[in-house]
């Protein structure tokens, strides 16, 4: 069975939408380049070696087929993995390796299949899909100490209670927090200082 890892930039409310431009026309478009520094970088780095399949709703995967087919040298391999792509719109593409996926059985048989990891970035709608139906087993969440009130968020309304193990965390000198969490079943309930 193969792992579904979520990697997200998101700000101390939970805001996930456009952290790395202005491509959606949300206001604060880029909040999270002020705070891009030599270790988030590295930890970006690690994020993504070995390069991994992707899985990305349609928005995400427009934005990154339109650059990396040209710019493999900020993310090594990203070309040669296969990127699976949920939409009801698109049945085609001119990036290699794009497989086109419509339906949450879909990504239920991925999962289950044979092969390594595979990467959520971006990718908001379907992030919340994979969320309902517990299919993330892991979250790489880079926590930024700003708050913007407004935005898609990534633990949204509908989000199925969970309970995560945290596996790693670190601070950046700019105050992003990395934390890497792993599902660890159902919610546990008890009584403070009981």
């Amino acid at each position: 069975m193969r792992k579904i890892i979520v990697g997200s930039f998101i700000t101390l409310d939970g805001v996930m939408q456009g952290a790395g431009g202005p491509e959606e026309g949300f206001n604060f478009g880029g909040w999270s380049a002020p705070y891009y520094d030599e270790a988030l970088d590295e930890i970006a780095e690690k994020q993504k070696q070995p390069a991994k399949d992707l899985l990305l709703g349609r928005k995400t995967y427009e934005i990154f087929a339109s650059f990396f087919p040209d710019h493999e040298d900020i993310w090594p391999g990203v070309n040669e993995v296969t990127k699976y792509v949920m939409s009801n719109t698109l049945e085609k593409a001119d990036w290699k390796n794009s497989v086109f996926l419509k339906s949450v059985e879909d990504i239920k048989k991925l999962k289950e299949s044979e092969g390594g990891d595979i990467q959520v970035h971006g990718s908001g709608n379907l992030i919340q899909t994979l969320l309902k139906h517990d299919l993330v087993d892991e979250l790489w969440l880079l926590i930024h100490p700003l708050m913007l009130g407004a935005g898609n968020r990534l633990l949204a309304e509908g989000t199925i209670p969970a309970a995560f193990t945290l596996v790693e965390c670190k601070a950046t000198p700019s105050g992003v927090i990395a934390a890497h969490y792993k599902r660890a079943g159902a919610v546990k309930t008890g009584i403070m200082g009981g």
